[in-house]
């Protein structure tokens, strides 16, 4: 059943439900939780963001999400453009050059097992020129389709390095990028502008997280004067953000940036715990 957690919501007053052909919609579906946003392509503007999350230690299953659908009057309406986001702890990067698009299976189960209700995906990124390649829950991914056909879902690692390839990084320095979800959480460190690292954490507590990140912050030359960078299910002054301040001075958290503004609404909460959702409009 669905959790009686009642959404997060923020609509800006020019959202019109009647002019959803001039929008576009993303949605980001997972056991951790079911989100979505509207932007309103004649302003630019972010106009409707709409959030549920299930009971702590509880989680979303496939007819958790039917539900929502079902029951939401924005998403079954027509939009101009509509994307969909997955999260998934379970990824893997194969560079562009090498990739064979008939071997994903095999390249994903290098790494994984996959399991007997998991289908597997890619993403295709510019930058870097990789392919990810995730798994999806079958239901789910059955779910996504019977309302949005033919719509192929990106995992939040795609939006996610879109954003962060809009941000300037120093040659020579190293850039540390930390995104949270709910029981895993991904490491991405550049250096010079070049992706060293991306991988993929389960964590029980934050010191599990501690530890992983540390670990490459040293070993990588890093000091108290260099900034680690955080998005997701984290925000300023909880464990996980006073745990980091006792070892370095700076910490900063990353914003969603594009051709896009906010409402004004949205001042009410923290965009980086939304940043995977909000970047899928800088996506093709």
């Amino acid at each position: 059943m669905q959790s009686n957690t009642k959404p997060h919501e923020l609509f800006d007053e020019t959202l019109d439900i009647n002019a959803t052909e001039n929008y576009e919609l993303a949605i980001q579906a997972g056991a951790d939780g079911f989100s979505f946003c509207i932007l309103d392509t004649l302003r630019s503007k972010m106009v409707m963001l709409r959030s549920f999350e299930p009971d702590e230690s509880r989680y979303f299953n496939a007819g958790n999400i039917r539900e929502y659908i079902m029951k939401d009057d924005f998403l079954t309406r027509h939009y101009k453009k509509i994307r969909l986001i997955t999260p998934s702890p379970k990824t893997t990067l194969v560079p562009a050059e090498l990739y064979d698009p008939g071997k994903k299976d095999e390249y994903f189960r290098f790494n994984y097992r996959q399991d007997a209700d998991e289908i597997i995906l890619s993403n295709k990124l510019a930058n870097p020129d990789v392919f990810i390649v995730f798994a999806i829950n079958k239901h789910l991914a059955d779910v996504l389709n019977e309302f949005y056909t033919a719509i192929h879902p990106c995992v939040h690692l795609t939006p996610l390095f879109s954003n962060l390839s809009k941000h300037q990084k120093e040659p020579g320095r190293c850039y540390l990028h930390v995104h949270i979800e709910k029981d895993f959480f991904n490491l991405i460190q550049y250096t010079g502008g070049d992706l060293k690292l991306c991988n993929t954490f389960r964590y029980r507590n934050i010191s599990d997280i501690l530890y992983y990140t540390m670990n490459v912050f040293n070993r990588s030359g890093l000091d108290q004067e260099d900034t680690i960078h955080l998005s997701g299910q984290t925000e300023k002054f909880d464990e996980l953000y006073s745990s980091f301040a006792m070892y370095v001075r700076k910490i900063q958290f990353s914003n969603p940036s594009g051709n896009f503004t906010f409402s004004y609404v949205f001042n009410d909460i923290e965009l980086h715990r939304f940043i995977n959702l909000f970047s899928i409009f800088n996506c093709a």
